[in-house]
Order: C-alpha cells, then structure tokens, then sequence
C-alpha cells in the first residue's frame, strides 16, 4: 500500500473519531440542558402553585370582608328602614287622632248650628209677636215704626260717625307725625353733618398794593388778557391787598382765581404766560371735577353714571346755596333718600339716584334756560337713566306731578338737607329783611291785629281780631298767607304759619 493512501485512512479514521466523540459530547451537553430545564420548569411550576395559594387566600379573605361589609350595610339600612317604619305609624296614629277630632268637631258645630236655627226661628217669632204688640200699643203700623226708629238711628249713628272720624283723624295725624318724626329723626342722626361753607371765594390776595399794577399791565393788558381768557371780571380798587373777581360761571371764577394765584406767586405776568397759565389751572379745575363727581358717585353708593354726568356732578363744588355747599348737599340728600325709602319699603336705589342728581340742573342753570330741576330731568333722561329716577329729579319742586313713591321721598330729603340746624347760613342782612317781610305780608292781611316772626324766621305768629275773624276764617286766613309768602319769598327750610284767635270777656263788678 502506498504512502498517500494511509494517510487518507488515517484522516478518515480520525474523523469518523472525531465525529463520534463530537456526537457523544452533544448528546451529554444536551442531557445536562435537558435536566437544567426541567429543573426549572419544576421550581417554576412550585413558586406559581405557591402564588396561586397566596392569591386564592387573599380573594378568599376580600370576599370576607366584602360580605361582612355588605352585611353591616344591610343591617344599618334594616336599622334605618325599621326606624322610618316605625315613625310612619306614630304619623298615622297621630293623624288617625286628629282625623278623629276634626270629626267630633264637626259633629259639634253641626249640632251648634242646629241650635242657632232654632234659635233664630224662636227669635224671629218672638219678634214678629213684638211688632204685633208694639203695633197694638203704639198705634203704628211696622213700617211707620221702622221709619221712626231708622231715623232715630241714623241721627245717632251720623254723630257717632262724626265722633269716630274726628278720633281717627286726630289718632292718625298724631300716629302720622310720630312716625314721620321717626323716620325723619332717624335719617339725620344717621348722615348729619356741618357743612355750611362760605360762597364760592371771589377775592384773591395779594402781597402788596404794587402787584395791582403789575396785573393791570401797560395800558391794561394783562387785565383785559386775564378778563378774556377766563371769562370773569378783574374788579381792582382801593381795597388793600386785594383783587375781587366778578362772574356767573362758579367753575370760570375758581379758573381765573387758580390763574391769578399761580401768576402772583410766579412774578412773570405778561398776555402769553397768562393764556398757559390759564390753560393750566382750566386742567387742574377739571380734574379736581371729575375727582369730586367720582368721589360724590362713590360716597352716595350709585355706580356706573356716565361720565358727563359726573363732570356735571362734580361742577356742584363750586356751587353754593344759601351758604350751603350743594355738592354737598346733593350727597346728604341722597343719603337721607335712601335711609327713608329704605323704612318705607321703597326703592332705595332710585332713591339714591334722585338725591343724588336732584340738583344737578344747577350746574348748567346759568347756561341753559329754565328751572334747574327741568334740565336736570332732561339731562337724566338724555343719558337713559330709569324713569323713577327721571320723575324724583324734575318733582322735587312740585313743577310736575308725581308717577312714584320715590319723588316725594327725594322731595322730603331735599327739605330736610335744606332746613335742618346747620345746613345753610345766610347774610345779616338777608335775615333781617325776611324776617320784615314776614311781617309786612301778615300785616296786610286784613282782620289782622299783630303779627311776630320768631324762631329766626322760621315761624310767624298772628293774632288776629276776634270779632272779625271766626275760627273757620282763621284756618282759611293761614292758608292765604303761607301761599303770599310760597309765592313771594326766597327762603331755606320751611316756615310754620301760626294763626291765633284769642276772645276775652270783660266785666266788672259794681
């Protein structure tokens, strides 16, 4: 055999070997693998046969306790159910009792209404045998009778009336008074404040008689400058330290007033530093008028007014009457309004609303002509306020009739805000010319003896002749002067008119 052969022997033995041992070594490795997995399929099969225990106990122990759960809930609801059932039959018996007793009452009043029937069958036989009788006695027939006793029934019953009425009518005006004086007590305790300030100021200080020069310009054109940009008369004369200002408009002359004062503090006054100055202060006086319109809005407690009429509102600063600042009062008739629509069961905001622009016409009343409640109510109306609120503003001086509870209200507000002690002030010689005026016109009256007005012309007391005037013409006497002095004078408040008819007799014994 040759040599290339062997080798390819041997090679093929040696893999035929190697084969072998490969497939043994497979075969082991495989049967290890085998053994390892069954092992753990087994461990496996043991932690999910412990976990299926574990999870069967777990439910086991919910279902326990969801069925105790349920069981104490339906123990409770028993409970309850019990409870509610055993209530419903106290309510039946309860309503069995008094069914029971509405039936014994009715037994009752049937009964008692039989026995008034008999009754009033033995009272009307019982009065026919009565006419009958009287008819006998009496010679009249039944009618006759009826007529006679009607008549002399209707003599007593007509003063009794006459009797009743007066009573009523002196309880209710007593009554009447107490309330109103409650009502009206009540409203100034709650928002009564001084507030009598002087008129709008007009006189402007300044540091020496030399200014009066220097404002009065070269050929006076500073004057004429400061007259036109502001619309007020300058009135300089021989008083010292002073310069007064003149016009209509209250908001023109607190501008000039402003512009005079920044100018004389300022030493530079010539036409054109004027008209800036001017234009200056007319910003300042607006914006301190929209802040008092605001302000007053926010304190009475009536939002949302546009805002003219809060400009409008706020031009009521510069305003005064009888001394009395309008703003002001504007805001305490509001609030009165209110107080008292409020213990009459009124609207308190339209209350409010018509206090609060009552007056607002006067902010305009130079400008536009008319009476200031009428422009005040067209103003109201312009802006789409309520109707109510509308008809407050142009009745509060009984120019229109009233169409709500309101007006009167706001009426009565305004005339408690006016009059009260301390609301407006007047000059000396204003109240010394009411009071002769007061007088003068009771004193023409004739039948009029003497005539006084007390009370700082708040009240005129007349004694009047006797046996001229009776005690009916004396109340008619009263009516006749408070309408001479409504039509005749100008005056804060009210005026109490007090007619007095005194008759002595005089003897002497001889």
């Amino acid at each position: 055999m040759n040599e290339p052969v062997v080798m390819a022997v041997i090679l093929l033995v040696v893999a035929v070997g190697g084969l072998a041992v490969g497939f043994v070594a497979r075969g082991f490795i495989a049967s290890q693998a085998i053994k390892a997995a069954s092992e753990k399929s087994e461990r496996i099969v043991a932690e999910a046969r412990a976990q299926q225990k574990d999870l069967i106990l777990q439910a086991k122990e919910e279902q326990v306790r969801l069925h105790r759960e349920l069981d104490e809930e339906g123990r409770t609801k028993r409970n309850d159910l019990a409870d509610l059932e055993r209530r419903l039959l106290q309510r039946d018996e309860q309503l069995d009792q008094r069914t029971d007793m509405l039936e014994e009452r009715g037994r009752k009043l049937l009964l008692r209404e039989q026995e008034l029937e008999n009754q009033r069958t033995e009272l009307a036989a019982a009065r026919m045998e009565q006419v009958q009788a009287l008819e006998r006695v009496g010679g009249l027939s039944a009618e006759e009778a009826k007529a006679a006793l009607v008549e002399q029934v209707r003599e007593e019953a007509e003063h009794d009336a006459v009797r009743l009425v007066r009573a009523i009518e002196r309880s209710a005006r007593e009554n009447a008074e107490d309330k109103a004086r409650d009502v009206v007590i009540t409203a100034i305790q709650r928002v009564m404040v001084d507030h009598t300030s002087e008129a709008t100021v007009t006189t402007v200080a300044i540091p020496s008689d030399e200014m009066k020069g220097r404002i009065i310009g070269r050929e006076g054109r500073n004057i004429r400058a400061l007259e036109q940009a502001t619309g007020v008369d300058l009135i300089i004369d021989d008083t010292p330290d002073a310069v007064m200002l003149s016009g209509f408009d209250p908001v023109r002359r607190e501008v000039a007033r402003l512009a005079l004062t920044k100018l004389i503090s300022d030493g530079r006054i010539h036409p054109g530093r004027i008209e800036d100055v001017v234009d200056r202060a007319r910003a300042e006086v607006d914006v301190v008028i929209r802040e008092a319109g605001e302000a007053a809005a926010y304190d009475a407690g009536v939002p949302g007014l546009p805002a003219e009429i809060l400009n409008l509102l706020g031009r009521l600063r510069y305003r005064t009457s009888f001394g009395q600042s309008v703003l002001n009062h504007v805001k305490e008739t509001s609030h009165l309004a209110g107080i008292i629509a409020a213990e009459l069961g009124a609207d308190v905001q339209v209350a409010k609303l018509g206090g609060l622009l009552h007056d607002i016409g006067k902010a305009i009343d130079h400008e536009v002509e008319g009476p200031h409640a009428a422009i005040g109510a067209e103003i109201a109306a312009r802006h789409g306020l309520s109707p109510k609120a509308i008809n407050a503003i142009a009745a509060h001086h009984q120019e229109v009739e009233y169409t709500c509870q309101e007006a009167p209200i706001v009426q009565i507000a305004d005339a408690i805000s006016a009059s009260r002690p301390g609301a407006r002030g007047e000059s000396m010689d204003t109240y010394l010319k009411r009071l002769t005026d007061l007088q003068a016109i009771a004193d023409a009256f004739p039948g009029v003896d003497r005539s006084f007005a007390v009370q700082a012309g708040r009240e005129v007391r007349i004694l009047v002749k006797p046996n001229e005037i009776d005690d009916l013409a004396s109340g008619r006497l009263a009516r006749d002067i408070v309408r001479q002095i409504e039509e005749t004078l100008t005056y804060p408040g009210q005026i109490k008119v007090t007619v007095i008819r005194e008759t002595r007799s005089v003897e002497y014994a001889k």
